[in-house]
């Protein structure tokens, strides 16, 4: 029987819906950790928990349900969801780290250029053509993105300045997210989104623990007050399980130049939240950059809408 209109619409809408609430819970992200890190939590400690967190979650259902598939892996796709797994802890711990020494909204913006990098490694990895309105998209929300950046730090500062260097592990984290687009598009086309969330996630965890470990940060874990362990659960069920895991869910229908590039509201939603919770006011410059920022992801979203609807007619 062939598929009423109405049920393709609602077919198409699922990975930008999953992209949607993704990004609002994502945008949470900055605001725990730097509630975390308010309670003395190490950055490292701050990034193993909400990987473990999310793993203790995953792990039975992983198990349990996907056991076969996860049998059945070829030695290339574990390979390749090992180094999704080691490039997404590289990214949360150099991101998180970039907390301690620069404003929520600088380190957001800039760790959010990720789509720059996957809109130049794609072609070459993926063979995924960038289409006119997503390189217009791309184009505008980097320009709202650098008009946020160069606003200047606003509100309470964080817990140690040092602007250069957290820039710097902003953007490094950056292109550690790229690279986790960029492999997780090519795996998702084949691999269902829990088997492959729950090998990255663990991945990502174990090398955290690793390095949390030989650093001595663990040590501190016993001492650390009862509110540090709850911004640490939240998120890993917020961002991690609810944001990340939709947006590997929309990489297996979406290109990942495209996805990525979503990721680049992040700012404004952590923006957003920064300045009811943390006093971190957005200026002029910030809120015309935010504005730059939606007028790009609403023209690429509405470019592979219709591409989408244009597959499927």
């Amino acid at each position: 029987m062939a598929e009423s209109s109405e049920a393709a619409v609602v077919r198409n809408l699922k990975p930008f819906l999953a992209l949607f609430f993704g990004l609002m819970a994502v945008s949470t992200a900055a605001i725990f950790i730097r509630l975390a890190q308010a309670a003395d939590t190490p950055s490292l400690v701050v990034a193993t928990g909400r990987l473990v967190v999310a793993c203790v979650i995953l792990t039975p259902l992983a198990v349990r349900n996907y056991l076969p598939e996860l049998r059945r892996l070829r030695p290339i796709d574990l390979g390749l969801a090992l180094l999704s797994g080691g490039v997404l802890g590289m990214h949360f711990a150099s991101w998180i780290s970039s907390l301690e020494y620069t404003s929520v909204v600088n380190s957001v913006v800039l760790v959010t250029t990720n789509p720059l990098w996957v809109a130049l490694l794609a072609p070459l990895f993926l063979s995924e053509k960038i289409s006119q309105w997503t390189l217009i998209g791309l184009a505008l929300a980097f320009a709202g993105g650098v008009l946020v950046a160069i606003s200047g730090e606003t509100g309470s500062p964080p817990t140690r300045a040092d602007p250069a260097l957290g820039n710097g592990l902003a953007l490094f984290g950056a292109l550690m997210a790229a690279l986790y687009f960029i492999v997780g598009r090519q795996l998702r086309g084949h691999l269902s989104v829990i088997p492959y969330i729950w090998l990255v996630y663990t991945t990502a965890a174990l090398l955290l623990f690793t390095v949390s470990l030989v650093s001595g940060e663990l040590q501190h874990v016993p001492h650390l007050p009862a509110e540090a362990f709850w911004w640490i659960l939240l998120l890993g069920l917020v961002p991690q399980l609810v944001g990340h895991s939709a947006f590997n869910y929309a990489l297996g229908f979406l290109p990942a130049a495209y996805v990525s590039l979503v990721v680049l509201g992040e700012p404004v939603g952590s923006g957003l939240l920064a300045a009811l919770f943390l006093d971190e006011w957005p200026g002029v410059l910030q809120l015309l950059g935010a504005l730059l920022i939606l007028c790009g992801i609403g023209l690429s979203t509405r470019d592979q809408f219709r591409k989408r609807n244009r597959a499927n007619d």
